[in-house]
């Protein structure tokens, strides 16, 4: 279970020196520190349960997802977070995994996630889609559809098969919110694919 700094101290109303408290916690192993003012009970967690909560608002995205729905063929050991309005890449290495957090445009970030639920944790993550979208939005602007394919199926190592399975709908309605040159080419190509 997640805990932060107050709400550990809140539950010692008659403590006096409550920081040495929660130190010892940590060094009894009761609690383990994630990053500053956050802590979990349990060192077993995985770490896409925790991604929300180390830096937010944010979701998973990105290689992690993309992995996730199995269209890339690669584990993906970082857990890769897309957020908003924060200018700047973050990226925390803790004993729970390494998190980055990047930026996507703030019309395109409330779009196409799902909230899951494991036990007492939840977590949100981009659906195949846009996962696919954001990725395609932090890569450098791509010519035409040739280095569409390239970038999807030999950089990427995007499964064709699961690629077919996309929504297209989803991905027209997704590329008028990115401003992005490669999500507008996504979009056309996947448009076009069925007459090809």
């Amino acid at each position: 279970m997640l805990i932060t700094n107050n709400i550990f101290k809140e539950n010692l109303p008659n403590y006096s020196n409550k920081n040495t408290k929660l130190s010892r916690e940590v060094k009894a192993g009761r609690l383990f520190k994630v990053i500053n003012g956050l802590y979990e009970t349990n060192p077993s967690t995985p770490g896409y349960l925790l991604a929300g909560s180390i830096y937010g608002p944010s979701y998973i995205s990105f290689e992690y997802a993309l992995a996730y729905y199995g269209l890339i063929p690669e584990r993906v050991s970082t857990i890769t977070c897309a957020s908003f309005s924060k200018k700047k890449k973050k990226k925390y290495i803790t004993s729970f995994g390494v998190f980055t957090y990047r930026d996507i445009p703030d019309l395109a970030y409330p779009e196409e996630i799902t909230l899951k639920i494991e036990g007492d944790y939840s977590y949100q993550i981009a659906s195949p889609e846009k996962a696919l979208c954001d990725k395609l939005y932090t890569l450098s602007p791509l010519l035409n559809y040739n280095n569409l394919k390239n970038m999807l199926f030999k950089d990427l190592r995007i499964d064709e098969e699961e690629f077919m399975k996309l929504n297209v709908a989803k991905v027209e309605r997704l590329s008028n919110l990115y401003h992005s040159r490669n999500v507008t080419l996504l979009a056309k190509y996947m448009r076009r694919q069925p007459n090809e």
